[in-house]
């Protein structure tokens, strides 16, 4: 059983519960997410496995996975990076917001690490198929692709923020 922290409004923690918990009640927890870029500064697109049971078949442009009880939004990123893609790397943060949530509310913090993408062993359960893909690339996915909707969020709020770069940033 995956537990989180369940957290206020204020992302203050309040308690622990199941993840199934968290999102059967609707209840605020944490994930963390970690936008992957190449050293060209293409960003990683990939899409989640038709017997997923979250969001099968859909595209995101983020690994992203519940916080655990006790771990930093800085952990649990640089562990789903390694889980999902098989990658080391440093995250640098760049954003958090309160998300609806298309499955249940959660605090969504967003990273981005810079990566030597030759080295990329895709978690099958986790990962169908893979890409890179510029900024523009990317935009245009984003309107004709099945994006995960939590993704197309952090996506609008991320090209809003001018985040986006075409050229990879120090780590």
């Amino acid at each position: 059983m995956e537990l989180v922290e369940h957290v206020d409004e204020q992302d203050q923690v309040v308690g622990q519960v199941s993840r199934r918990d968290a999102v059967q009640g609707r209840l605020l927890y944490r994930m963390a997410m970690v936008l992957v870029r190449d050293k060209q500064g293409r960003i990683l697109v990939h899409r989640r496995p038709e017997s997923s049971p979250r969001f099968p078949g859909q595209y995101s442009w983020l690994v992203a996975g519940a916080v655990a009880v006790g771990e930093s939004y800085e952990a649990a990123a640089s562990r789903e990076l390694a889980e999902e893609l098989g990658l080391r790397g440093t995250v640098r943060p760049l954003f958090k917001f309160l998300c609806e949530g298309e499955m249940s509310p959660y605090w969504f913090s967003v990273f981005e690490s810079v990566v030597d993408g030759e080295h990329i062993v895709a978690e099958p359960a986790e990962v169908a198929w893979h890409g890179w893909l510029t900024d523009d690339e990317l935009e245009k996915a984003t309107q004709e692709w099945p994006f995960v909707s939590d993704s197309r969020d952090a996506y609008a709020r991320y090209r809003d923020l001018g985040t986006s770069a075409s050229q990879p940033r120090a780590t």
